[in-house]
């Protein structure tokens, strides 16, 4: 255990941080099985808004810095197939 009130501090923060992230990371990844478990009698449109609320999420996560750019931009392009397969 720390002993130094600055790595008591960093601890605190520590867990703090962890305890948010992982809410961030929650929210996303149920915007993403939003779009995942579309029905394949889905329209378009219902399919469109959803990709793009996930999009709006997963930018967001970036921004926050809970994931890598290229991460989001991976799962972006797999989610914009998928919705792309509903549509047709």
């Amino acid at each position: 255990m720390a002993n130094h009130t600055s790595a008591k501090k960093a601890i605190r923060q520590t867990a703090f941080r962890t305890a948010v992230n992982k809410n961030r990371m929650s929210r996303v990844r149920t915007f993403i099985k939003n779009v995942e478990s579309l029905p394949t009698s889905a329209t378009a449109a219902e399919a469109l808004n959803a990709f793009q609320s996930a999009q709006k999420e997963l930018m967001r996560a970036v921004t926050k810095g809970v994931l890598n750019r290229n991460t989001a931009s991976r799962k972006l392009s797999r989610l914009h197939a998928r919705v792309k397969a509903v549509a047709q």
